[in-house]
């Protein structure tokens, strides 16, 4: 009897059906978004939820704080926008003097450089030959992409597609520090910088280095002791790049943990934040150099609406907004106005809130409001952030880059 499954046939619909994938997140939250229009003037608790908000005062007061303490320095800000993947954020960012933008991933940095953000630099690198084309093609029609190298091969590759392309394309080479990515500091980058710059279809720009283990380090002097032990090297390397003679305009690299000690790093030019712009759970919990207990240099903008759906345990409440809500779990989400509250998003669809004592009795149908563990990933999960201000709908900001991973 013949089988009615048809493997050729599946196989080559599954291709056609993944091929759409890749413009579909864009589309998805472009529609999504004008959908939505109506929400506008509306109030947040009035949104359906799981629902992502942002406050929009509290944003603005980030976007002003985080170059208060580097005023005189010299050094830049670049956010990352792999944070919120959204070029409306990325705008204001620029428009408080951000001198770019970083990308983690091609098809983020596309998207950013085809919706009006002109300097885009990708912190990844492009090792496969598609991806190497397509950024190629990306340098060819935005001058201000910049992508990384960490590789002598990687960087001959680039050359020859450079060169393919007929354009010159801008680099920067990753130094290594947290063995993750990068290339070892001292000869192994001096050597890579110098294969870059004697490629006649590459540019050296500089470097990168990016400390992610010492970002969420607790107390702010145990922090501050560790960011700058770790950078020596990177430190080293760059004096024999410049003393070499290569073009060092880029230093680029640090977070939100470290944004307000990188200054001190000689030559170094801009940080790398992206999480100060909403904060969280795991930044809230490192300290900052006024409050060790607290980072309370920024303010926490950027929450979750769930709803209470059961209620029939007592110290027990169960919500619409599990992992596919807020993605991890730890730390337990922080319930704003319930500072007893455990919250646990284990489950897909299901979180589950424990609690001994709360400040108000609680009914199916109530909302809550959750401060995320971590903002990027749960960015990641939603078509559109509604900005909110005195506790109404101001913007729709559609998140164009979510699904972006490639």
């Amino acid at each position: 009897m013949r089988s009615s499954f048809n493997r050729r046939r599946f196989l080559q619909t599954a291709a056609l059906s993944g091929a759409g994938l890749w413009v579909t997140p864009q589309l998805r939250a472009a529609s999504s978004s004008e959908g939505l229009h109506t929400a506008i003037g509306k109030s947040k608790w009035e949104l359906d939820t799981p629902a992502l908000c942002l406050d929009l005062d509290k944003l603005e007061h980030n976007l002003k704080a985080a170059s208060i303490p580097l005023r005189g320095s010299g050094v830049g800000l670049r956010p990352h926008v792999k944070t919120h993947k959204c070029p409306d954020l990325a705008k204001m960012q620029l428009a408080h003097g951000a001198v770019g933008v970083c990308a983690a991933k091609l098809s983020e940095s596309e998207v950013m450089l085809e919706n009006g953000i002109d300097s885009v630099l990708m912190t990844g690198v492009n090792v496969t030959a598609p991806k190497i084309r397509r950024a190629m093609e990306i340098r060819k029609k935005h001058a201000g992409f910049i992508q990384a190298v960490d590789n002598p091969q990687n960087a001959r590759d680039l050359q020859e597609a450079a060169q393919a392309a007929g354009i010159v394309a801008d680099v920067v080479v990753d130094i290594d520090v947290i063995r993750r990515s990068g290339v070892p500091a001292g000869q192994p980058a001096l050597q890579l910088a110098q294969l870059v710059d004697k490629s006649p279809n590459l540019r050296f720009r500089g470097i990168l280095a990016y400390d992610g283990g010492v970002q969420h380090v607790k107390g702010f002097e145990a922090r501050k002791t560790r960011c700058l032990n770790t950078f020596e090297p990177v430190v080293a390397t760059y004096q024999m790049m410049y003393q070499a003679g290569l073009n060092m305009e880029i230093f680029s690299g640090g977070g939100t943990g470290t944004y307000d000690m990188m200054h001190e790093i000689p030559g170094f030019t801009d940080v790398q934040v992206g999480s100060y712009l909403f904060m969280d759970c795991q930044y809230l919990e490192i300290g900052g150099a006024k409050n060790p207990e607290r980072f309370d240099d920024f303010e926490a903008a950027l929450t979750v609406l769930t709803t209470v759906i059961n209620t029939n345990h007592a110290g027990r409440l169960i919500t619409d907004g599990g992992a596919k809500a807020f993605t991890l779990n730890k730390p337990s989400g922080w319930v704003i106005g319930e500072p007893d509250f455990v919250y646990n998003a284990g489950s897909d669809e299901y979180g589950t809130i424990t609690y001994e004592e709360s400040n108000r009795g609680y009914r199916v149908g109530d909302p809550l409001e959750v401060i995320v563990p971590h903002c990027d990933p749960a960015v990641n999960l939603y078509d559109v952030i509604y900005g909110i201000r005195n506790d109404k709908v101001e913007q729709v900001l559609p998140v164009l880059a979510r699904g972006m991973s490639v």
